[in-house]
């Protein structure tokens, strides 16, 4: 969604998508790395108070938007200009959403539950949530809803 938000100031370049695309994919990692890492050296229970202020903060940025001020450089290379909006705009926010499922399988596995040995089945029950949701923006969301609109979502 944001980066269908960027493309009026960019245009449709395939470097807008691969930049894109190379963040998210990059901060996904970094999400990863962040529930690994902070679990196994914080332990869950103080990890777990940690993660409260990590997922509070990003809402203070919503609703995502472009912030006033940012325009693209008009002659060069934009790739650049694009990451650091990126950061500013929703690396938060995926950051912290990033992180939501592994961290659920780790506290799960360390939970006790009788299935906590194997907490790989939340990961399978996630998959058909999210291809619901990969499904449903550009069949229903997209269609039915401006791309203002759907950034104010959760405040509408």
């Amino acid at each position: 969604m944001f980066a269908r938000l960027v493309l009026p100031l960019l245009g449709g370049s395939p470097s807008v998508w691969n930049t894109a695309m190379v963040f998210y994919q990059a901060v996904l990692l970094a999400g990863y790395a962040y529930a690994h890492l902070c679990t196994a050296r914080l332990g869950v229970v103080r990890h777990a108070n940690w993660h409260v202020l990590l997922v509070l903060v990003p809402l203070a940025l919503l609703p995502i938007a472009i912030p006033p001020g940012w325009t693209p450089p008009a002659d060069g290379n934009p790739e650049p200009w694009l990451l650091a909006l990126m950061v500013v705009a929703v690396g938060a926010p995926f950051f912290a959403v990033s992180t939501t499922s592994p961290l659920l399988q780790r506290w799960f596995a360390a939970s006790g539950h009788r299935r906590a040995a194997d907490p790989y089945f939340l990961y399978a029950a996630s998959n058909p949530g999210s291809l619901l949701a990969l499904l449903s923006y550009p069949l229903w969301l997209e269609p039915n809803l401006s791309s203002r609109r759907q950034t104010r979502l959760p405040r509408a």
